[in-house]
């Protein structure tokens, strides 16, 4: 038994990198690992595929640093008597790191195992967050400056290898998800609904959810009106069979198109809409030539902004298969905005801005919208 631990430890000595070099890789790794899972959220077009890539490859690079950050610090953690007042935090940010590498992992193999309302993917995107804080804690108390490291030819050809092992761990997950019958993941990590929930059939038979505290009451569509705003030569107020029927009456909309509803809550569902061309509302408007942003707002509060020439071919939907929008998916009308994530798709919109600039405080409202 000896003679085989012995063997293990040389083996990892082989390879591991000069210990404070593992410690700033770790930092560095989660770093990106928050910054390209944030920004993933953002990307739904297969032009951001690149994200989801570097995503998995140092998701999966970290969890070789981590190994050997355990392998290092085993003995110091099983003595009680090595402990101090940054050990505890330590321990649990280790915990942590394996638990969000794992639930990673999991999804990507075609795993999921709902916790309460929450996904695997949830999960994993929650520990992720999570770890932040523990991440800066640790820090606190063992921080090392950079100068300190010594970051020789051979120390970065360890940390390359690895780096060049996780993007080949990774591919080789993508094979095991197909061959585990995952092939229908879209590049998002994002899985058909059927795999994840229950559907309901009453507007389209997808899934409902709703970003953050977004859940108000049902609206009249006898009293709902749309507007339409700022940089325009005539402002509109549209009523349900006004949008229903193209801008222009009639008893269904005349504007149709088929896109990917991209749910970051993990699942997809491709639906065929009907509504108003937003670019048609633009022109029945005379959006100015100075507009460069089109806003939408939702009757929560909750808002989103597109370019103008994206907006032109985005719709705004009051059908999905040919029945009214339920309430649940947005009705009366919603944002169809393809290549957009799901929380991007504003429901139950009641105003359309056409505005000169964008509007980055939209970034804070999606986390405070549908509160009183």
């Amino acid at each position: 038994m000896g003679r085989v631990r012995r063997t293990v430890a040389g083996a990892i000595r082989s390879v591991e990198p000069p210990a404070r070099v593992v410690d700033w890789a770790i930092a560095v790794c989660v770093a990106v690992e928050v910054a390209s899972g944030l920004y993933s959220f953002t990307r739904g077009a297969p032009s951001g595929a690149w994200v989801f890539w570097l995503h998995s490859s140092v998701g999966l690079t970290l969890v070789a640093l981590v190994g050997f950050k355990l392998w290092r610090v085993r003995r110091r953690v099983a003595t009680a008597a090595a402990w101090d007042r940054f050990t505890p935090v330590s321990v649990l940010q280790a915990v942590v790191a394996l638990a969000a590498l794992a639930t990673g992992v999991f999804w990507v193999l075609g795993g999921n195992v709902p916790v309460f309302a929450w996904t695997t993917l949830n999960l994993h995107v929650g520990l992720g967050v999570l770890l932040v804080p523990l991440v800066l804690w640790h820090l606190r108390g063992r921080y090392h400056s950079p100068r300190e490291v010594d970051p020789d030819r051979r120390s970065a050809l360890r940390v390359g290898a690895l780096l060049v092992a996780g993007t080949v761990a990774w591919r080789a997950t993508e094979t095991a998800d197909r061959v585990l019958g995952g092939a229908s993941r879209r590049f998002t990590g994002s899985k058909p609904t059927g795999d994840l929930y229950d559907t309901e059939t009453e507007g389209g038979g997808f899934p409902v959810t709703s970003w953050v505290a977004d859940d108000p009451d049902p609206v009249d569509r006898g009293a709902w009106t749309l507007s339409v705003r700022r940089l325009v030569g005539e402002e509109l107020d549209l009523g349900y069979d006004d949008l229903a029927g193209d801008v222009g009456g009639g008893d269904a909309p005349t504007a149709e198109l088929e896109a990917t509803l991209d749910c970051t809550s993990g699942w997809y569902t491709v639906q065929r809409w009907g509504g108003v061309r937003v670019g048609d509302l633009l022109d029945a408007a005379g959006a100015d030539e100075r507009a460069r942003y089109v806003r939408f707002t939702s009757v929560t509060g909750y808002r989103w902004s597109l370019p103008i020439d994206e907006a032109r071919d985005a719709l705004l939907a009051t059908h999905v298969r040919g029945s009214r929008l339920s309430h649940g998916h947005g009705g009366p009308a919603r944002l169809v905005a393809p290549g957009r994530r799901g929380f991007q798709w504003v429901k139950w919109v009641e105003s359309v801005e056409v505005r000169e600039r964008g509007d980055p405080m939209q970034w804070l409202v999606t986390l405070v919208s549908g509160f009183d």
